[in-house]
């Protein structure tokens, strides 16, 4: 065999190219993954990592058994699960592909999204909204986050992801950093404005929501440091412990619910899509339809239109 010929077969088993793990690595290294989806997305492909082989060569897994892993891993989760970790994993494969020009495997036609059922329950009442933010025994933080989910109707991670100094109360508006890394403002109403002050508490900066306590020395030095109060040394609030709050509190309720319930509460308002897809941050009338579908109280009103004039009021 020649010296030519052992390099090419040698090259072919994968030496020199990316092995799934550090190909893992690098994706989640990448400047546009960060977050909770960072977070999320390392979870996911680590557990396929361990399936497909961490030091097997990138190149030498074949689209059969991907497909594999993620039956294996997901098969018998709820279609939104499967559909949120097979993208997860679809998201590093094209990035691979893509972005570095390295030989990786696809997802096949057969490893397709699931069809979710839909949930038209999503929407809760402004009333519910409103006994759940004026309850005594809800801490002034939950009450602020709640309130301030509800009227802007954004994302519970930009919301958690404010500073101080990111907010301009005199106009009841602040500058985040939307899904896609796209900056926008959001806006909120006069309750959530009356509660913010309490909060800050004469805080100039750091973050707008903190946890109920400090980190300690281990957890502070893994921590960015743009995620610990200067004025506290309490770290920053996360998405997690923030939804476990929220279900505590509310009997089952979820942090996108309080959005998802305030598009739809506007649309029953007769706000127009445009204005509603603008606060939101959507970025085509046809994703915010699932929102803007009129909710309950709206289709109960429509209901006694059917009544007989008698038996109306």
């Amino acid at each position: 065999m020649t010296a030519t010929v052992a390099k090419l077969k040698t090259r072919r088993r994968g030496v020199g190219t990316p092995t799934v793990r550090s190909s893992i690595d690098a994706f989640l290294d990448s400047p546009k993954i960060k977050g909770n989806t960072l977070r999320a997305y390392t979870s996911v492909l680590d557990r396929a990592a361990e399936v497909l082989g961490p030091d097997r060569a990138l190149m030498d897994i074949a689209d059969t058994e991907v497909g594999d892993a993620l039956a294996e891993l997901w098969g018998t989760a709820k279609p939104a699960t499967w559909n949120r970790n097979r993208a997860a994993v679809g998201s590093w494969l094209t990035w691979c592909a893509t972005k570095q020009n390295w030989a990786a495997p696809t997802l096949l036609t057969s490893v397709e999204r699931q069809r979710e059922p839909e949930d038209t329950t999503k929407a809760v009442s402004r009333s519910r909204i409103d006994r759940l933010c004026r309850r005594r025994d809800v801490p002034l933080r939950e009450k602020t986050l709640w309130r301030m989910l509800y009227e802007s109707a954004s994302r519970a991670s930009a919301v958690l992801a404010l500073n101080v100094e990111d907010l301009d109360l005199a106009n009841k508006q602040a500058r985040i950093t939307a899904k896609g890394g796209h900056t926008m403002w959001i806006t909120w109403g006069t309750d959530t404005a009356h509660l913010l002050p309490r909060l800050i508490a004469g805080r100039k900066r750091g973050p707008l929501f903190l946890s109920e306590y400090r980190p300690g020395p281990h957890r502070r030095a893994t921590t960015d440091p743009r995620d610990i109060c200067p004025h506290t040394h309490r770290a920053r609030l996360g998405y997690d412990r923030a939804r476990i709050l929220l279900g505590h509190y509310s009997d089952g309720l979820r942090l996108h619910q309080l959005r998802h319930s305030s598009a739809t509460h506007l649309g029953d308002a007769n706000i127009s899509a445009n204005i509603i897809m603008t606060k939101t941050g959507h970025k085509s009338l046809r994703s915010i339809q699932r929102y803007v579908k009129p909710g309950l109280a709206a289709i109960h009103q429509a209901t006694e239109v059917l009544s007989s004039p008698r038996h109306r009021g």
